[in-house]
């Protein structure tokens, strides 16, 4: 990642436990499906990746109030995109624990849903369970101790950081119909550690036909602790990527 912008009274700023990052590959036709004009799909080796992405927020505050601080089991969907000359991630929606959940999913217009988020991770073992209507999820992985290889289609472990590990810039489509939200973030390098997969179901991508039933990730990696500076509030894109 680039160096750590300034950090300002409005951004907000968490710790993710036991933090997971499992991938699968999708066809590029049915990704590119699901995204607005103006983003396309990275595509690597003829297939697109996309991720459940898990992790418990420990102590999430803003800055203007670091007393009020929430912690929640929270999941990521996402894929790999770029819009003009910027790449980074499209989300699907976002599973959170936490009626909290009602500032994103009302102030900002995100794709977010109140769901049962169970993570928990040992020495070795790591489980999600996510219970609920839209993004049911049952992963188990377990660590190896090894470094999380670099993916087919990466040419070097820089580009797989910058697109697939440590991606600054998200988009989502907003609920209210108005277009396209933007928002960033910022967090030292991950280190991930390779992780077997014992068993991966996620119901949300299964819905959008990213993934077939019983379809194998193609890789997952673990961190058991980084911190994040999340640039809220998001902005709402208002011209096409030049």
């Amino acid at each position: 990642m680039n160096r750590r912008p300034e950090i300002r009274w409005h951004h907000a700023v968490a710790e993710l436990v036991d933090f997971a990052l499992i991938s699968w590959e999708a066809e590029p036709e049915r990704v590119a499906a699901l995204l607005p004009p103006g983003f396309e799909p990275d595509v690597r080796n003829g297939a697109v990746l996309v991720s459940l992405v898990a992790f418990r927020d420990r102590h999430f505050h803003f800055r203007f109030a670091p007393r009020v601080r929430f912690s929640a089991g929270q999941v990521n969907y996402r894929t790999y995109v770029r819009r003009g000359a910027e790449t980074g991630v499209w989300f699907f929606g976002t599973s959170l624990s936490s009626r909290l959940v009602q500032l994103p999913r009302t102030g900002w217009q995100m794709p977010w849903y109140h769901e049962s988020v169970r993570v928990a991770g040992t020495a070795s073992d790591w489980q999600l369970r996510t219970e609920g209507r839209w993004g049911a999820a049952d992963v188990g992985l377990r660590g190896t101790g090894r470094p999380l290889d670099t993916p087919p289609g990466f040419p070097d472990p820089g580009e797989a950081s910058r697109i697939l590990v440590d991606p600054a810039v998200g988009w989502y489509p907003r609920r209210d119909g108005r277009g396209v939200g933007r928002y960033s973030v910022w967090h030292e390098p991950l280190r991930l550690e390779a992780a077997e997969v014992r068993h991966a179901h996620s119901q949300a991508l299964t819905d959008l036909r990213l993934v077939a039933p019983g379809q194998l990730p193609c890789h997952a990696g673990l961190q058991r602790s980084t911190m994040f500076d999340v640039h809220t509030p998001p902005s709402r894109l208002l011209r096409p990527a030049g």
